[in-house]
């Protein structure tokens, strides 16, 4: 589980991150920031599970920063001394909140309520999107799902790039100019998107036509991609690459 810390007080965020190392074996990627503006810039690049979010800050609340966030893809256990207006709000919306200083078996008790939580929440999503594969039958999905080692991403077909092997693992490059490791073989990311407009061209290289650039003649031929990545193409596929080119 990773979490994020957001206190603008050094020696709390401290404390906490201690008591979740020596008490919280769930919890395994720890990360901390100590105003509003490091929080939403944290939440964008880290994208954690779980937001341990004080709730006065220097800059404001923790309220008026999930405010800014919009849509909410991670749970939050809110820490706090003494608003009790602000406990109250929050026991209304059944949501974990601590008070300071934090006991540790009340931050044992949140944590496991936020890991249930956390697994509930992505098996919706696997069913979600099972129940949505069924109803377009034998058809190739819009979506493919990548099993990260933290999370499953979920992305279109067409935001692919190009996919790379790497031993039993590949690399997907999607067209954000992420690169993210799945945890299967570049023949089962070819069974499921050559229907989709996608070739084989080395042993080790899969790349979607959409963002081919040309045929480079150099070393026997490569192709060049839109975003000047250079794929080598096998002997073997050699043909089969240029057929599909000539269609195109």
């Amino acid at each position: 589980m990773r979490v994020l810390i957001l206190d603008d007080e050094p020696l709390n965020r401290e404390n906490l991150r201690g008591l979740l190392q020596n008490h919280c074996p769930d919890v395994s990627d720890i990360s901390e920031c100590g105003s509003i503006s490091e929080g939403l810039a944290a939440i964008n690049t880290s994208t954690p599970d779980l937001l341990l979010l004080d709730i006065q800050l220097q800059e404001g609340t923790g309220f008026d920063m999930l405010q800014q966030i919009g849509t909410i893809h991670f749970e939050v256990i809110f820490i706090t001394a003494y608003d009790q207006y602000a406990v109250k709000a929050i026991k209304y919306a059944a949501l974990d909140y601590l008070l300071k200083p934090v006991d540790i078996s009340e931050l044992k008790q949140a944590i496991a309520k936020a890991k249930t939580k956390i697994s509930e929440k992505k098996q919706n999503e696997r069913m979600q999107f099972l129940l949505e594969l069924l109803q377009k039958g034998k058809d190739t999905p819009a979506r493919i799902a990548l099993p990260l080692f933290h999370e499953t991403l979920y992305v279109k077909v067409e935001e692919i790039i190009r996919c790379e092997a790497s031993n039993t693992y590949t690399y997907v490059f999607l067209q954000s100019g992420e690169q993210v490791l799945v945890s299967q073989t570049l023949k089962e990311f070819s069974l499921m998107l050559e229907p989709k407009g996608f070739i084989r061209t080395h042993q080790s290289h899969l790349v979607n036509t959409a963002y081919i650039r040309s045929w480079l003649k150099e070393d026997g031929g490569q192709l060049m991609l839109k975003d000047k990545t250079k794929i080598p193409v096998s002997k073997l596929n050699r043909e089969k690459v240029k057929e599909v080119l000539k269609r195109q």
